[in-house]
């Protein structure tokens, strides 16, 4: 019996290379015969025509199948939302513009079939990136290798193949801002890389400007580091070492020039201060959207899927999460 392999694709304003993106995924589909695929497309509430044309692959080719949000949740969650709905064996996240290639799954389900329970794409090179978005994510990644307790691997975004059980573990998980790679590797299980090199995007542009970047890099750090909390301490410090260096230096030189040293001690402790209320802010915010305990996304619709599949698992997703991590019930 063919075992079924689930590709879940996050689409937010993809419509210029959807086309493209069907046809690539139906060529390597044709290309592993000795598997059954379904390639859900989560659509991050886009402006454009993306979910009519993913409607109308899903009428083509029931293979194909849409969950489509009310409105933009954001990428992390629509990959959340995407691998709830998944039901293959294995469960491979690829965005929608062909930058991470469909033939790299291949690679992965060798892998896979070999014993490995997590087979991440690694980047080796990086092509149509600017040199400030390639450097960034190269020092982002290796930053929060180090402050953190949990392996994460460096060069590696979302694009990776996982086991059913990785995905049931993952789906067990209720985080409001999640970092779908971290968790990923937070879980456990067996995990190896497949080196690959990232292809230019042929159509649109990209969905991660700065302002996105940032804040997935926040995401990341808060959600498996508190070494940031720790900053207080260590700028604290540093700020009463050179207060005391320089009262020591005006002493030693008897210089007293009263208002340069009040203006530069202020602006140095008022930015410590700002820096660390911000990090603290940001710890303190993820608690809030925790407490809130409401539902992670919101789905309009769905087509390819069975009935009452779709409405057990907006049911779930509909719940407020309780304390501990349990449901509540009417």
């Amino acid at each position: 019996m063919q075992q079924l392999i689930s590709i879940v694709v996050p689409v937010y304003n993809e419509g210029d290379g959807l086309t493209a993106t069907f046809k690539v995924l139906r060529r390597f589909s044709h290309r592993l015969t000795q598997y059954q695929f379904e390639f859900i497309f989560v659509n991050d509430g886009s402006q454009d025509n993306s979910a009519t044309l993913i409607e109308q692959q899903a009428k083509q080719d029931s293979r194909f199948k849409l969950i489509n949000f009310s409105r933009n949740f954001g990428h992390q969650l629509a990959i959340t939302a995407g691998l709830r709905y998944a039901g293959g064996q294995a469960v491979a996240v690829m965005d929608a513009d062909l930058q991470d290639p469909p033939a790299v799954i291949g690679h992965m389900l060798k892998k896979w079939e070999a014993g490995y329970d997590v087979i991440y794409g690694q980047r080796e090179r990086r092509f149509g990136e600017t040199w400030f978005k390639r450097t960034s994510a190269k020092l982002f990644y290796r930053v929060l290798q180090h402050i953190t307790t949990t392996n994460i691997p460096v060069d590696t975004g979302d694009f990776r193949l996982m086991d059913q059980k990785v995905v049931r573990e993952l789906n067990r998980l209720g985080e409001p801002d999640p970092f779908v790679r971290g968790l990923v590797s937070w879980v456990g299980f067996k995990q190896t890389a497949v080196l690959y090199q990232r292809q230019e995007r042929k159509n649109g542009v990209s969905k991660y400007p700065l302002k996105k970047m940032v804040a997935l890099a926040m995401a990341g750090i808060t959600s498996f580091s508190t070494l940031p909390l720790k900053l207080a301490y260590w700028t604290g410090g540093v700020a009463i070492v050179t207060g005391l260096i320089g009262f020591n230096v005006m002493l030693f030189r008897h210089s007293w020039q009263t208002n340069s040293l009040i203006i530069c001690s202020s602006f140095f402790l008022s930015g410590i201060i700002l820096v660390n209320l911000g990090l603290l802010g940001s710890y303190v915010g993820r608690i809030f959207n925790a407490a809130r305990q409401r539902p992670r996304y919101i789905i309009a619709s769905t087509q390819g899927f069975n009935q009452l599949i779709a409405q057990s698992h907006n049911e779930k997703i509909s719940q407020p999460r309780l304390p501990g991590g349990l449901r509540q019930h009417n």
